[in-house]
C-alpha cells in the first residue's frame, strides 16, 4: 500500500474521484453517468492533445503551437469539404493527418536541424499558422450548413453509449501507452529529456528524437483539427484561441516534468480529465468565471511546486545511495 500512496498517477486519480464527490454533494445531476460521458466526451481533444504535448515536453522541448496547428488543420479539411462535399470522409481525414504532421515536421526540422530553441520556434511558428488561416479563408467562416452531414456527424456516431470522438480519445491513449512503453521511440523519449548526453554516449539521436515528438504532437494536433470543427460545426480563424495553455496544464498537473525525461500516459490522461471536470462543474456549482481562471492557475502552480519537489526528493535519493556505494 505504501508504494501506491507515493504513486502520483494513484494519488490524481484520487483526487478526480474526491472532486466528482463534492460536485455531486453540490449538484447531483453533475454525476449522473449521462453527464460524466458527456464531460468524458468534451475532454477527448484535450486529452489527445495533452498525449502528444507530453512527448514533446519529455525530450525537454514544447510545442506553444499545437492550438494553432490544431486551427489550422480544422480550416484547410473544413474548407476542402465546403467546397466539394462528395469528397470521401476517409480522403478529409487522411488530409487533416497530412496537414497536421506536415506542421509538426516544420517545427520539429527548426529545432532539430537549425537548432533554435523549442520555445522561440514554436511561439513564432503559432503566429504563422493563424495568420496562415486568415490567408485561406479571408477572415470568413465556414458554417455547419456548408458542411457535409457526413463531415459533421462521424464523430457523433454513438457505440455503447459513447460517441465516435470518445472512442478515438480511447483508442488514441491505447496505442500512445503501447507506443511509449514497448517501442525504442518511447524509450527514447525518457532517455533524451532525463539526460541528454548520456542519450548520444548510448547512440541515440538528440535532435531526431525531438523531430519525431514534433511530428506526433503534429499528427494528433491535426486528428483533432477536424474532431475540432465536426464537433462545434464552425470553423474560423480563432479556433481553440488559447487551448495551447489548457494542454500544458494538463500535462504539468499530470506530473510530466517541464525539466524533461519524466512523465506517463496515465498522468497526461488524468491531468485531461481534472481540468475538463472542473471546467464543466465550476459554472454548475455557479462559480465565476473569474473565479475559474483563479482556480485553474493555481492548480497549476501547486502541480508545478509539487514536480519540482518530488524531483528534488529523487535527486537526494540518488546521491545518498552514491554515497552509500562509496
Amino acid at each position: 500500500m505504501q508504494p501506491l500512496i507515493r504513486n502520483r498517477e494513484f494519488l490524481l486519480a484520487l483526487v478526480v474521484i474526491a472532486l466528482i464527490a463534492l460536485i455531486g454533494l453540490r449538484a447531483p445531476e453533475f454525476v449522473t453517468p449521462g453527464n460524466l460521458a458527456q464531460v468524458f466526451t468534451d475532454t477527448s481533444i484535450l486529452m489527445m492533445l495533452a498525449l502528444g504535448q507530453m512527448a514533446v515536453i519529455m525530450t525537454r522541448c514544447i510545442d506553444l503551437s499545437v492550438a494553432a496547428n490544431l486551427a489550422l488543420s480544422g480550416m484547410v479539411v473544413a474548407m476542402v469539404n465546403a467546397a466539394n462535399p462528395a469528397i470521401p470522409m476517409p480522403v478529409l481525414l487522411l488530409l487533416t493527418l497530412v496537414v497536421g504532421g506536415a506542421l509538426g515536421v516544420v517545427n520539429g526540422l527548426l529545432v532539430w536541424r537549425v537548432g533554435i530553441p523549442s520555445i522561440v520556434v514554436t511561439l513564432g511558428t503559432l503566429s504563422i499558422y493563424r495568420g496562415t488561416i486568415f490567408l485561406l479563408s479571408g477572415g470568413a467562416w465556414i458554417n455547419a450548413h456548408q458542411m457535409s452531414p457526413a463531415f459533421i456527424g462521424l464523430p457523433r456516431v454513438e457505440f455503447l453509449g459513447l460517441p465516435l470522438l470518445a472512442w478515438t480519445a480511447i483508442v488514441i491513449v491505447l496505442l500512445v501507452a503501447a507506443a511509449i512503453a514497448w517501442t525504442r521511440l518511447g524509450r527514447a523519449f525518457y532517455a533524451v529529456g532525463g539526460n541528454p548526453t548520456a542519450a548520444v554516449y548510448a547512440g541515440l539521436d538528440v535532435g531526431r528524437t525531438q523531430f519525431a515528438a514534433y511530428v506526433m504532437s503534429g499528427l494528433l494536433a491535426g486528428l483533432c483539427g477536424y474532431l475540432w470543427v465536426s464537433r462545434y460545426a464552425v470553423a474560423y480563424v480563432d479556433i481553440a484561441g488559447g487551448f495551447e495553455l489548457d494542454v500544458i496544464a494538463a500535462c504539468v498537473i499530470g506530473g510530466v516534468s517541464i525539466a524533461g525525461g519524466i512523465g506517463t500516459v496515465g498522468g497526461a490522461v488524468l491531468g485531461a480529465l481534472f481540468l475538463g471536470i472542473t471546467k464543466n462543474a465550476l459554472p454548475v456549482i455557479g462559480v465565476s468565471p473569474f473565479w475559474q481562471m483563479a482556480i485553474s492557475g493555481g492548480v497549476i502552480i501547486a502541480a508545478v511546486i509539487i514536480n519540482a519537489r518530488s524531483g528534488r526528493r529523487r535527486g537526494r535519493l540518488i546521491l545518498r545511495e552514491a554515497q552509500a556505494q562509496s
